[in-house]
C-alpha cells in the first residue's frame, strides 16, 4: 500500500472550507477511483496559518497515477479550493506502508 501526502496552509476560515470541499467533493471522488483505500484530512489551528494535510491510501503507484496523471507526485488541487488556501505544495510525498493499524473510533 502507498500512502499520499500533501499539505497547504489556509486562514481559519480556508480551512473550514476545504473540509467541507474535501468531505463533500474530494473523497466522493476518489473512492470511485480504482485502488482507493482511504484518506484522512488533518488541521492544525496552533500556527499563525491553519495547516492543512491529507494523507490517501492507495493499493499501488499505478493506481495513484489514474488518479493524477502519469506525473504521481503532481499535487491534484481544484481551482476552487486553491482560491480557499494560502498556500500549498505542488507537489505530494508518496511513502510505502510498512505497518498499519487502525481502530474504529467511538
Amino acid at each position: 500500500m502507498i500512502a499520499r501526502h500533501w499539505s497547504g496552509t489556509a486562514t481559519g476560515e480556508g480551512a473550514d472550507w476545504y473540509e467541507t470541499h474535501f468531505v463533500s467533493e474530494v473523497l466522493p471522488g476518489l473512492r470511485m477511483m480504482p485502488g482507493f483505500r482511504g484518506g484522512y484530512l488533518l488541521r492544525n489551528d496552533n500556527t499563525e496559518a491553519t495547516e492543512i494535510r491529507v494523507l490517501t491510501l492507495w493499493d499501488s503507484v499505478e493506481a495513484i497515477e489514474g488518479f493524477a496523471g502519469p506525473d504521481a507526485t503532481a499535487a491534484i488541487v481544484a481551482p476552487e479550493a486553491r482560491a480557499a488556501l494560502l498556500s500549498f505544495d505542488p507537489v505530494t510525498t508518496h511513502y510505502d506502508v510498512v505497518v498499519a493499524d487502525s481502530v474504529v473510533p467511538s
